[in-house]
């Protein structure tokens, strides 16, 4: 049965999501472990509150995708009322720690930035099949968490650091494309046929008779554009902040080009595809998880080599999850 919760709670991408207030936290320039592993529950728990309830209430429309046939609520091994007690507690949780950092550092300003952070997701899983680009509440959801890392550190809004700012804007901008462009495209022919209001079915993505897969050019151009935008956000500290040119820079900005070229390179393959094939889709998925999330932590080496370590975790999560629980690498059935 913890396996069946486990699938529910999306643990493949739990790592990704736990790490957010903690690069709010390090931008800073905080590197106590306690803190850091108390901040990753936070937002590991408040991942699963997140994906728990999303699952509950877009419940009627994923019974009707057979894809999704290993979700527990969809396959029976979990009721509804289960996952409620399941959702609820982990938010709960997640809150208990945040209260016990609040008492241990005299902090209580970064609760209120958690409690709109835990709105906004909940506000998101409520409307994002009614209404398109919905993908923005659940951004900002993950930037409201970044944020409330770094709170955790300056006390209050009035001195998050410039670095910090453009690490929150950058987790924005990640999400909004992985929902957007991965997301809104594997969940297509299940949201069109059930008459879900995404920004793929108003842009006029389609799956033909055929399986053939119709991606509008203004689609790919929007796609395209905010990768380009997210490339560009995490080279600008280098030129308003980081003023120095020590060697290690060179080394990151290697590291950043060769991240930023895979990524154009895997949403390439996302929108060039031409036949809907949702199993293939889960590995692109997988693949640019990966990839995506490691251009924050290489950035963040400029403050700490040793924080280039942090990349490790959520692939490793991944992978581990999905072999344990799906017996895959890279396609999570229950995504």
């Amino acid at each position: 049965m913890i396996r069946e919760y486990l699938k529910l709670a999306r643990s493949f991408n739990s790592f990704l999501t736990g790490i957010s207030p903690v690069m709010g936290a390090i931008a800073m320039g905080k590197f106590e472990l306690l803190h850091l592993i108390i901040l990753f529950l936070i937002g590991f728990f408040g991942h699963t509150y997140g994906f728990v309830l999303n699952d509950i209430i877009d419940f009627k429309i994923d019974k009707l995708n057979t894809d999704l046939s290993d979700r527990p609520l969809i396959s029976g091994t979990i009721s509804i009322r289960n996952a409620w007690i399941f959702a609820l507690s982990s938010m709960l949780i997640s809150f208990l720690f945040a209260i016990y950092l609040s008492i241990i550092t005299d902090l209580y300003f970064p609760l209120l930035v958690l409690v709109f952070s835990a709105l906004v997701i909940t506000i998101y899983n409520i409307i994002s099949k009614k209404y398109p680009l919905m993908d923005i509440f659940s951004s900002s959801a993950v930037f409201l968490l970044i944020l409330y890392g770094a709170t955790t550190v300056s006390g209050n809004i009035d001195k998050i650091t410039i670095l910090a700012w453009v690490v929150c804007l950058l987790g924005w901008i990640q999400v909004f494309f992985m929902q957007l462009v991965p997301g809104g495209l594997k969940d297509i022919k299940n949201d069109y046929e059930a008459g879900a209001s995404t920004a793929a079915v108003k842009f006029g993505v389609r799956v033909t008779k055929n399986n053939l897969l119709k991606i509008p050019f203004s689609y790919k151009i929007v796609a395209y554009l905010v990768q380009i935008i997210n490339i560009a956000f995490v080279f600008l500290p280098f030129f308003i902040i980081f003023k120095d040119r020590p060697s290690i820079y060179y080394v990151i900005w290697g590291l950043l080009c060769l991240v930023g070229f895979l990524m154009m390179f895997v949403s390439y393959k996302f929108l060039n595809m031409k036949y809907f094939d949702r199993g293939k889709m889960r590995k692109l998925l997988g693949s640019h998880f990966s990839i995506n999330f490691a251009i924050v932590p290489i950035m963040l080496m400029a403050l700490n080599p040793w924080t280039i370590l942090i990349i490790l975790f959520p692939p490793i999560g991944f992978i581990f999850s999905n072999l344990i629980l799906h017996g895959t690498l890279l396609q999570p059935k229950t995504m």
